[in-house]
């Protein structure tokens, strides 16, 4: 009897699970050997469902007929392929390298034919494009040259080193990748060609190098420009930019390259003139900068190994998707370069499997945005298509790239409801609320999405709604309020409580007269100080007053500025490391100042360096607290003024230091500024050493106790 009731829940269990299986959509339930993710705006990491599923392995079966035996078929697999091109029939051409060939598939992955250019053979070609009269260009990069064959493999013309006096000698033309316009003009990634791509016309002649990366040029390039002399700097190893790995070119004859070994910039979107459009303005600000592309999930186990993007597509909706030959992840980002997901799995397994790709040399996309990527070390081609919640992603994000954001907004929703962490969904449905304007929840969705330009313009808008409602009511309080102490002022001026007020008795308390004397400080700096050296103006306990107050205000600053300056507020701010960051700085500077001061002729004793490095900080007292207030109720288009008075803050301060060191060192301007900058130096010194020090007391206490575990053992 009890073995029935036991039964009964499972086989409840059982009837669901089989139920929900049969209701789910297809797809729905399969196994997915990778994980993929997303990175919000501050950098976090959001898990996701999958956007493409893996759905077949292509190019494994290629049966040619016996050189022997032509009745016969012999299987002749890829060797070493490079390249990969899907042409607008979705067949799939393939540069199979290590064989000195081109196969010819079709969109099931059958074999239509192969091509090795029997009149003049092929060696180790690594790239190949299909032009729209179906003409093939392949860059043979044995033969150092690109061959154009028409569509029946035919060789037509060969483009070899072109013979122009603009053309370096040291250039070395070894084609890699290759694209050809709309004109004929083609533009060829050489291997090491950090002049960027070569420009030929259609009759093979040299127009120009095409969007070339910039060279990388550091701080400690320009100090060694400066202090080297002409013959020391010529033999440091030149910095070159990096050379194009690859190159595409989409429906509206954009070229697209993508480039290794350079730390931003690395997908370019270049127009015919080589501007980059993906480094342009962003769509709320005037800033132009150049993102970093190349996604990783967690730190490498090499800590020196880097995203190494080789090869991009770009799909019918314009998204860019590009491999990374290094750490084996697959990054796709919108048409104007924002990430919408990276994914990759464990490729350390010995056994291969469906979705994971080992070796990743080439991508593309056929008219129904599947994904095609060229494993070289399985010598074959994996198949990928988009999951339902990756087409509507897509769906979504291609309206808002349009400007109808409107008609994205079911969309988005559908996908956070599907993903609620999914931020870019957020975002257009932020920009859809805008649209409609209702600023009040995109302004919300803005804040959530960590998107500090469009919540600062949806704010702009509920500002000045509220101020039009309410102009005539300010300006009426505004002028009753100006006439009213106007005529209080008049009518009160000889009074008698008003002369009592202005004669008043000063408060003579000490302890109230030594922290009136920070105002003092602020009109007459080095009086001030000299007044704190030689007359006992501050003493210990309002100068710990003042620090507690300056920690306070700083502390203020960094977690009430508004989001608008200070977008890190939305992360989980820890005051205490902030006080506690503040505190080593102060600390530092004061050991560092004493010591300095006491070698360097100064008169100061360590109590007089205490109190002036505490009363110097008393523009953090007054400026923060307003500052931050005034903060929240302003945008960016008044970030010059915020800037400015943030600035002048700092500056502020600092000045007041640097008369805090000639008063009370009785230093001249110039021992002043060397004293300061001595001072710096000794506290990064001492920030190092101290580094250092923990570093080995690690070292240390692992080795005592690798001893005393070898001695408890035996």
């Amino acid at each position: 009897m009890r073995s029935k009731k036991l039964h009964k829940p499972f086989l409840l269990a059982l009837a669901t699970f089989v139920l929900l299986l049969a209701l789910a959509p297809a797809g729905a339930w399969a196994f997915v050997p990778y994980d993929t993710n997303y990175k919000d705006n501050y950098g976090r990491l959001v898990w996701t469902q999958s956007a493409y599923n893996p759905v077949d392995v292509l190019g494994r079966e290629i049966y040619i007929p016996d050189p022997k035996d032509p009745s016969k078929q012999v299987f002749s697999p890829l060797v070493q392929p490079k390249d990969l091109f899907i042409n607008d029939k979705d067949e799939i051409f393939i540069a199979d390298t290590g064989n000195n060939r081109i196969v010819q598939l079709d969109p099931a992955g059958n074999l239509i034919r192969i091509m090795d250019v029997k009149e003049s053979p092929l060696k180790k070609p690594e790239g190949l494009f299909i032009d729209g009269k179906g003409d093939i260009y392949v860059a043979d990069t044995g033969n150092k040259r690109v061959v154009r064959l028409d569509k029946n493999g035919k060789l037509i013309k060969e483009f070899k080193r072109p013979d122009s006096k603009f053309l370096p000698e040291s250039f070395k033309y070894d084609p890699i990748k290759l694209v050809v316009d709309k004109r004929g003009f083609l533009y060829i990634a050489t291997l090491g060609g950090y002049q960027g791509l070569l420009q030929l016309d259609p009759e093979g002649n040299f127009q120009s190098f095409f969007g070339a990366n910039k060279t990388d040029f550091s701080v400690m390039d320009a100090i060694k420009r400066v202090l080297y002399t002409r013959e020391m700097y010529l033999r440091e190893i030149s910095k070159l930019p990096g050379s194009v790995a690859s190159v595409t070119i989409d429906k509206n004859g954009l070229i697209y390259t993508v480039t290794k070994d350079i730390p931003k910039g690395q997908i370019k979107k270049l127009n015919m003139a080589g501007k980059d459009l993906l480094a342009a303005k962003d769509e709320y600000t005037d800033k132009v900068e150049t993102k970093n592309y190349g996604e990783i999930r967690f730190p490498p186990k090499d800590k020196n190994a880097k995203p190494q993007l080789n090869d991009l597509t770009v799909d019918g909706d314009g998204n860019i998707t590009a491999v990374d030959a290094t750490l084996k992840y697959v990054n796709q980002y919108d048409a104007s370069g924002n990430l919408l997901f990276y994914w990759g799995g464990d490729v350390a397994a010995s056994t291969s499997k469906l979705g994971v790709v080992k070796t990743p040399s080439a991508i593309a996309a056929n008219s129904k945005n599947e994904l095609f990527i060229l494993d070289e070390e399985n010598n074959a081609v994996q198949m990928f298509r988009l999951s339902e919640f990756g087409a509507m992603v897509h769906k979504a994000n291609q309206l808002t790239q349009e400007g109808k954001y409107e008609e994205s907004e079911k969309p988005w929703e559908e996908v956070l409801r599907l993903n609620s962490f999914y931020t870019p969904a957020v975002l257009g449905l932020a920009k859809a609320a805008y649209k409609k304007g209702d600023y009040e929840r995109a302004e919300k969705l803005f804040l959530e999405a960590g998107f500090a330009q469009g919540y600062s313009d949806a704010y702009w808008q509920i500002r000045l709604r509220w101020f039009q409602q309410h102009f005539g009511t300010l300006m009426n309080i505004v002028l009753i309020g100006g006439i009213g102490l106007y005529l209080l002022n008049r009518l009160t001026k000889k009074t008698e409580w008003r002369r009592r007020w202005r004669e008043r008795e000063r408060s003579k308390i000490p302890m109230v007269v030594q922290l009136k004397h920070a105002f003092y400080i602020l009109k007459h700096p080095i009086d001030g100080f000299t007044a704190i050296r030689y007359e006992g103006k501050g003493s210990l306990w309002s100068s710990l007053i003042m620090l507690v107050l300056a920690i306070a205000s700083f502390a203020v600053m960094r977690a009430g500025t508004s989001f608008t300056f200070n977008p890190s507020v939305v992360l989980d701010l820890n005051l205490f490391t902030v006080i506690v960051q503040f505190l080593v700085v102060w600390v530092g500077w004061v050991i560092s100042n004493y010591l300095i001061s006491t070698i360097y002729r100064g008169e100061g004793r360590f109590r007089d360096v205490v109190y002036g490095s505490t009363y110097a900080l008393f523009p953090f007292v007054i400026v923060g607290l307003p500052l931050t207030l005034i903060s929240n109720v302003m945008t960016l288009s008044e970030q010059s003024i915020y800037n400015f008075l943030s600035t002048g803050l700092m500056v502020w301060v600092a000045a007041l230091i640097f008369w805090k060191v000639q008063a009370m060192q009785n230093y001249s301007v110039g021992e002043s500024a060397m004293n300061i900058f001595l001072s710096l130096l000794t506290m990064t010194m001492l920030g190092v050493l101290i580094f250092i020090t923990f570093g080995l007391s690690n070292e240390l206490k692992d080795f005592f106790y690798s001893i005393y575990q070898e001695v408890t053992i035996r």
